[in-house]
């Protein structure tokens, strides 16, 4: 993250008057180019069809599309900006479109007027709220998708034990104790326990539910509090019931889709896997509630770049949109029908998107997962203030490190969230 800044910094003064040079007009056309993490052939036939469209629609704008695979993506963006060839619209998730913004590499005016335009009441709240400023006057991306986290369950196992869904804490832990038999490799619930981001994720479910941010209203560190110390004690206590070890994204997933955990925490993105095993009317999904509910999620946004010249500038705002209305983003979501989830009512409501195979394969779970995009709390998030500083909190690694070093360390939480204040203060 520090070589990010740097590079960031370096260039910054230099991409108003790059971003001019590398505009063109062809045949009298203004280019605008689109950098997007689609690669695979069937994705990209759509987004394709979705220029093609526009195209049609605008033949006075030509769209150049710039395809990078989602590893080397962020990196990718750093490196055209540092060579001051920015592309003009730039797919992002809300923790990069937060590290733009914090380096002034987006042109917030425009992307608001955009939002302004495309009845924006019909956004979810909660996703809305994950793409506006610091100060949450401006929007910094146009969400376009987006996906969310909660506890997933199978449906059988846990009617066949007596339980129904779990509405609490309290419910989760009881289920999770009762199915966890380690010697004949059978646990109570599949979760993260690994030194990664998806910990922090998770986590954050637990510490927002009790009411525990990373930051306070005046954007100080609040790790070391007595309501995350409870949450961290609880997700320990709950660890007890996973897997040995470090676990993360591929064990989770393995030990809920074998059979082994009746219930696990991840994203969405386990919805495709559920389905090609022909499980779909036997899953459920909750919610991490406590004091209140909590759902941890990301969204995909589309972000204008600052600096742009007028003609690039309008033909970038037509564009986003233009992907922006709700057949477009429909068919943006269904290039990966159930781990990408709408982030917009209308897509939700639409007869095409209910009678997606795969959609319609989970009945009403659909919209239920949908809507729980209005009950997102991410850390960073406080009120109405949406602070850049927590993705370089994040990038430090200090509260993976902390449920890490509690959950397989066998670390007391206080003494592991008072290192992670700690090591943030300095």
């Amino acid at each position: 993250m520090a070589k990010r800044k740097f590079l960031y910094s370096s260039f910054l003064c230099l991409l108003p008057l790059t971003l001019a040079s590398c505009s063109s007009e062809d045949d009298g056309k203004t280019t605008v180019e689109f950098m997007h993490s689609s690669i695979e052939q069937d994705r990209l036939k759509v987004i394709n069809e979705l220029v093609a469209d526009f195209e049609k629609e605008h033949p006075d704008i030509k769209i150049d599309q710039i395809p990078v695979e989602e590893d080397a993506y962020n990196t990718k963006v750093v490196t055209l900006a540092r060579a001051n060839k920015l592309p003009s619209v730039i797919e992002a998730s809300q923790d990069f479109a937060k590290v733009m913004d914090k380096d002034e590499l987006i042109d917030k005016q425009a992307i608001t007027e955009v939002m302004n335009s495309a009845d924006e009441e019909d956004y979810y709240e909660g996703a809305k709220r994950l793409v506006k400023s610091e100060d949450g006057h401006h929007y910094i991306s146009a969400p376009i998708s987006g996906w969310v986290q909660g506890i997933w369950y199978h449906k059988n196992q846990l009617k066949e034990a007596g339980f129904s869904e779990p509405n609490d804490w309290n419910d989760v832990m009881k289920i999770a104790k009762h199915f966890n038999h380690p010697k004949q490799k059978e646990y109570g619930i599949a979760m993260p326990t690994a030194d990664s981001t998806m910990s922090e994720q998770a986590f954050s479910q637990f510490a927002l539910s009790n009411k525990a941010n990373v930051l306070n209203k005046k954007g100080q560190v609040t790790i070391d509090t007595a309501e995350m110390t409870e949450a961290l004690e609880y997700y320990k206590q709950l660890s007890a019931y996973t897997m040995p070890g470090s676990n993360d994204v591929t064990e989770i997933q393995d030990a809920f889709m074998n059979g082994s955990a009746p219930m696990a925490i991840y994203s969405t993105y386990i919805l495709p896997t559920v389905y090609e095993a022909k499980k779909s009317k036997d899953i459920g999904f909750a919610i991490p509630t406590h004091k209140s509910e909590a759902v941890y999620g990301t969204v995909s946004g589309l972000t204008i770049s600052s600096g742009l010249p007028k003609k690039q500038e309008e033909a970038s705002k037509a564009f986003v949109k233009f992907l922006s209305e709700t057949d477009n983003m429909e068919k943006w979501v269904l290039m990966s029908p159930g781990g990408a989830q709408p982030v917009n009512k209308k897509v939700v409501e639409s007869k095409t998107y209910q009678s997606n195979k795969v959609v319609g394969s989970f009945g009403n779970l659909s919209e239920e997962i949908a809507q729980s995009f209005d009950k997102l709390q991410v850390f960073g998030l406080v009120g109405n203030k949406n602070y850049t500083k927590m993705g370089d909190i994040t990038s430090s690694g200090a509260i993976s490190k902390a449920v890490n070093d509690v959950t397989v360390g066998d670390q007391s939480p206080e003494t592991a969230l008072k290192k992670a204040q700690q090591s943030l203060e300095k």
